[in-house]
């Protein structure tokens, strides 16, 4: 099985730590790839940031299924261009935000994402209504570290546990949900942490290894977006691109 990661973002850093925290959920059969964008923001953290990283998201995408992937992964919660791009491609385009939600409804009764910014909550106030879910989010809370100073490890995991454990303490939530993929990779020491201040029974949803587990499955069942929901788009001039 081969699945492409598409990371939104300019940023070389990124490249290979995404192959790494992806291919460490993949199964040994899975070969993973990572691309970056030629033209785009160099992180997703606003509106605009996603606006002007989907034209290359898609055509990458695009390529991604002439290449012979059997899969796509887009690398962020916000999941820009996903459902552009199922209108273009065949093959499961996968966004991490709606399989990680959908699991921790799965899970418990109710769940708390862990964001990035405060200006990223609106983005999973959005996510709600359009998964469903909306009644099932316990808190929406950000650790305020921005995407390009999350390699300072220490700061960013001390954060997750004190955003989760008041997300269980003070929202009630059953589930935590890592509002970033950047954050990948930090689900056990955010559970330890957590374990810690007496906090042991509460799952914490890691959603890049949970995207590359749905996009697995996806393959291997013969599962893809339907075609009714997102038909190709019809053929006309455009200017541009």
């Amino acid at each position: 099985m081969k699945i492409r990661v598409i990371i939104p973002s300019i940023t070389k850093e990124f490249e290979a730590m995404g192959l790494e925290q992806y291919s460490l959920g993949a199964r040994s059969d899975t070969e993973i790839s990572v691309t970056l964008l030629d033209k785009g923001p160099a992180s997703i953290e606003s509106r605009y940031d996603e606006t002007i990283a989907v034209p290359d998201i898609v055509g990458k995408i695009v390529e991604a299924e002439r290449d012979g992937m059997d899969a796509v992964i887009v690398d962020c919660m916000a999941e820009p261009g996903v459902e552009a791009a199922r209108e273009m491609v065949s093959i499961p385009v996968i966004g991490p935000a709606a399989p990680a939600m959908h699991v921790a409804s799965m899970l418990g009764h109710r769940f708390s994402v862990i964001t990035v910014l405060d200006r990223a909550i609106p983005r999973f106030e959005r996510h709600g209504p359009k998964t469903g879910l909306s009644r099932q989010m316990a808190s929406l809370r950000a650790v305020n570290i921005p995407v390009l100073e999350m390699g300072d490890t220490e700061r960013l995991v001390k954060a997750l546990i004190e955003q989760s454990a008041m997300a269980v303490r003070e929202d009630g939530a059953h589930v935590i949900v890592f509002g970033c993929t950047g954050m990948a990779g930090l689900a056990e020491e955010v559970k330890k942490g957590l374990e810690e201040q007496g906090i042991s029974d509460v799952p914490v949803i890691d959603p890049a290894l949970l995207a590359v587990k749905v996009a697995e499955a996806l393959v291997d069942i013969g599962l893809s977006h339907s075609k009714r929901t997102y038909p190709n788009p019809p053929e006309k001039e455009i200017v541009g691109y």
